[in-house]
């Protein structure tokens, strides 16, 4: 009997798991139920986040893709090295994966960590489709572990992708909750003077931006492995235990700030490559990042993941616990970030961002406010005065106002907003604007992680000079929602051409409000944090307003990759570039295919 019900439970699991090797996934429509809405979305094997996908370092994996939805899919690995064309992204490595269609991709697995995989067709991705892989190395981990857990994140809107979309192209702060009031600019004024105030208002104004710009999409629910902070997923652990965490960003558009309140945590891979290890309090993980932390909590207790937008406006939430039906107190959400003039200002000027929409040629140096629209004001919700505590006002010097009726605002046109830039010295990071609003500080004062903490466990490759460097200006117009790279959509954007051997030294140049999370396919990011050869080896690298980041590639992929910011709707937007390596082993290359498949949406 015992056997019988034992090659019973392998018959039920042959479908998901298949054979040594080989594994099948189906993609489906499924409900998603968040705890705050249900909404129709789309998963694989029946669920959304789909299955961990567990791979061995070395074999050969087989996986078959069937297609249940009434419209083309894809699969992309997101962060393996494999052959071009089993990469999975529609009109670059093939053709996608038509309704009713079985798809087989076949590649090596040559690396080990942690990763994952989603839909590149439309907005698939987040509205569901994506899942996680977990690849177990040849050999030993440098680092002890007694249990495993996969933390995967994901931010689920009500509205619909399309909707979502749609909305943002209409009117790019429609998700924004947090505009500024009457009450705030008092505030302002009472601790930085009437004056400076009203400059400051009227640079934003004359910008067409918001402070609260931190992050295009709020309203969201979000989700751990699937559930929402009411539903609390939880991972259960014996005190005493090393518990390795798997962090996994799929969001479409939110930033988090991870910590586990009580619990230390020591950082050991970041991308699926380790690092020299790092004790931390707090970490942020961008779009598409992954990192591996190790925590050993001691005590027999319940302790809370928090993940906290960037933006502070929503929350994922789980629990490690030593049985379940446990929990830990919540943390409240910090004060809103809000970002400052040398966001905007940073390295470069802002000179190739048009902020106005008044065409190409419109753009943003210094800048003249002789033309302003100080109507730009005019969403402030003036109804926070009724509520305002006014005698915050009571040290503000009021005689500056007596000018300001008749004030004649031309004479401002030469002003140097550069004036209005925190002071240098103001961050010590060197991926943040000196002066950044969004420079990461820990709860109770304690270690946030940076870019520049991370060193490579084992350099992956030899340290040499770039052969050539490649400029990416990140650029965009915020008010017409269009994103760019050097001021030119994908559609309307040659591809980039790289010389197979060579080694790429890519110059990114983040000339918008906005952190973009720019993404590679096929071949790993070496970033400069000034480590030389222990610099880390990256998928996805995040670009903060106003900064330069420098990367640096060795183009040892032949064919053609995708490029691009792993915001779901900037990508769509066109902030995406086709990258063809020439030469090498295999030189032949797919055909160019149509560039709609490849990112969805309204480009």
């Amino acid at each position: 009997m015992k056997k019988a019900l034992f090659a019973g439970a392998v018959c039920l699991l042959l479908p998901t798991i298949g054979l040594a090797g080989e594994y099948n996934l189906t993609v489906d429509r499924v409900e998603i139920d968040t705890g705050d809405f249900v909404k129709q979305g789309i998963g694989y094997n029946g669920k959304s986040p789909g299955p961990v996908m567990r791979f061995k370092e070395g074999e050969n994996v087989s996986i078959n893709v069937t297609n249940n939805l009434n419209e083309t899919t894809s699969i992309h690995w997101h962060g393996i090295i494999l052959p071009f064309d089993q990469d999975g992204v529609p009109g670059i490595s093939f053709p996608g994966i038509a309704p009713g269609e079985t798809f087989t991709y076949n590649f090596p697995i040559t690396q080990a960590g942690t990763y994952w995989f989603h839909s590149h067709s439309g907005f698939q991705e987040p509205d569901g489709a994506y899942g996680s892989i977990v690849i177990e190395p040849d050999g030993r981990e440098p680092f002890r572990y007694d249990r495993d857990y996969v933390v995967q994140l994901t931010d689920k809107h009500p509205d619909s992708s399309e909707r979502v979309m749609r909305n943002l192209k209409v009117m790019s702060d429609y998700y924004n909750r947090e505009q500024q009031t009457v009450g705030e600019f008092f505030s302002d004024a009472a601790e930085n003077g009437l004056m400076n105030t009203v400059k400051d208002r009227m640079a934003w104004g004359d910008m067409r931006m918001m402070k609260a710009d931190v992050e295009d999409l709020q309203g969201f629910t979000g989700l751990i492995n699937g559930k929402g902070p009411k539903q609390n997923w939880t991972g259960i652990f014996e005190p005493g235990e090393r518990i390795r965490l798997r962090f996994i960003n799929s969001s479409a558009m939110t930033y988090f700030d991870i910590r586990i309140p009580g619990l230390n945590m020591t950082v050991v891979q970041a991308d699926g490559n380790n690092v020299q290890p790092v004790n931390v309090d707090e970490f942020r993980i961008g779009v598409a990042e992954t990192y591996d932390v190790i925590v050993r909590p001691k005590d027999e207790q319940a302790y809370t993941i928090f993940a906290e937008s960037m933006g502070r406006t929503g929350y994922a939430r789980a629990t490690l616990a030593t049985e379940k039906g446990m929990e830990a107190a919540v943390p409240g959400l910090r004060e809103p970030a809000r970002l400052t003039m040398a966001d905007m200002g940073g390295m470069t000027g802002m000179s190739g961002m048009n902020h106005g929409g008044m065409g190409k040629g419109d753009m943003m140096g210094s800048g003249t406010m002789s033309g302003m629209d100080h109507g730009a004001m005019k969403d402030m919700d003036h109804s926070a005065m009724k509520d305002m505590d006014q005698s915050a006002m009571k040290d503000m010097d009021q005689s500056a106002m007596k000018d300001m009726a008749g004030m004649d605002h031309s004479k401002m046109a030469n002003m140097d907003h550069g004036s209005m830039m925190m002071p240098e010295g103001g961050a010590s990071d060197p991926f943040y604007a000196q002066g950044s609003g969004l420079i990461p500080t820990a709860a109770n004062g304690g270690k946030f992680l940076s870019y520049a903490d991370l060193k490579a466990q084992k350099p992956l490759y030899e340290e040499r000079e770039p052969t050539r460097e490649i400029e990416l200006r990140l650029t965009g117009n915020m008010e017409r929602y269009i994103w760019s790279i050097n001021d030119v959509k994908y559609e309307d954007a040659d591809p980039i051409r790289l010389k197979y051997g060579e080694r790429v030294r890519f110059k990114f140049v983040n000339e918008t409000m906005m952190t973009h999370p720019m993404h590679l396919h096929g071949m790993w990011s070496i970033l400069d944090v000034g480590a030389g050869q222990w610099n880390p080896i990256k998928h996805t690298v995040s670009v903060q307003p106003g900064t330069t980041v420098y990367v640096e590639t060795e183009v040892d992929a032949p064919g053609q990759w995708a490029f691009h910011c792993h915001l779901s709707y900037h990508m769509a937007a066109g902030m995406f570039r086709k990258i063809i390596v020439e030469g090498g082993p295999e030189s032949n290359q797919a055909g160019s295919g149509e560039h709609s498949d490849a990112i969805g949406g309204d480009a």
